[in-house]
Formats: C-alpha cells, sequence, structure tokens
C-alpha cells in the first residue's frame, strides 16, 4: 500500500502565496505522473498541475503563469508553488500519484486526503 500524506493549505489573502507539499510512502519501486487536483464545492475534481517522471509538466490554463509544480524523485514528494492566488483558487487540493510497487507491471493511482485553500480577504 502507498500512503500521500499533504500539507500546506491554509487562509490566504487574494494576492497571496502558498506552497502545497505531499509526500508518498509505502511499496514504491517508482513513480510516474505525480500532480495536484482541486474541488471546489459544487463543482467536480479538476487538473490543476501534473509533472511526470522526466519533469514535463502540465498546467490548467486558469493557473498559468502563477502556480509552479516540482517533484523530489529520491524523497517521492511533489510540490506545488502558489501565487497570485484569487478568490477562485478556493478549494480542496489533492495530491495524485501514479505508483508501480514492481518493475514490471501496471501503476495504481493513489490519492492523498485533500487539504483546504482558501483565498479570501
Amino acid at each position: 500500500q502507498v500512503q500521500l500524506v499533504e500539507s500546506g493549505g491554509g487562509l490566504v489573502q487574494p494576492g497571496g502565496s502558498l506552497r502545497l507539499s505531499c509526500a508518498a510512502s509505502g511499496s514504491i519501486f517508482r513513480i510516474n505522473a505525480m500532480g495536484w487536483y482541486r474541488q471546489a464545492p459544487g463543482k467536480q475534481r479538476e487538473l490543476v498541475a501534473q509533472i511526470v517522471s522526466s519533469g514535463t509538466t502540465d498546467y490548467t490554463d486558469s493557473v498559468k503563469g502563477r502556480f509552479t509544480i516540482s517533484r523530489d524523485n529520491a524523497k517521492n514528494m511533489v510540490y506545488l508553488q502558489m501565487n497570485s492566488l484569487k478568490p477562485e483558487d478556493t478549494a480542496v487540493y489533492y495530491c495524485h500519484a501514479e505508483v508501480f510497487a514492481y518493475a514490471l507491471g501496471y501503476g495504481d493511482d493513489y490519492w492523498g486526503q485533500g487539504t483546504q485553500v482558501t483565498v479570501s480577504s
């Protein structure tokens, strides 16, 4: 089994910054994609940013230029630096990882428990 533990959420004023962290632990041979999703009240969960093991990143349009995703492969961690935050960024943010427990076979998807980010004055 694999556990993902997020940290770094909270309340911030518009224009402020937050940094989310997510640590993966357990039966891990390698991790392919790691990413952050968010879900606002009454809305579907959406991909915010993703980074694969090679370092290639992808962002949803609404956060491009404001958010930066990074990872530390040696520590099995992924980070999301969020700058110039807006009220519409308010949501529960979930960490995701595609984890391979063995050298062969398919990867499994794991999720963190979620961390609340609230942008409000």
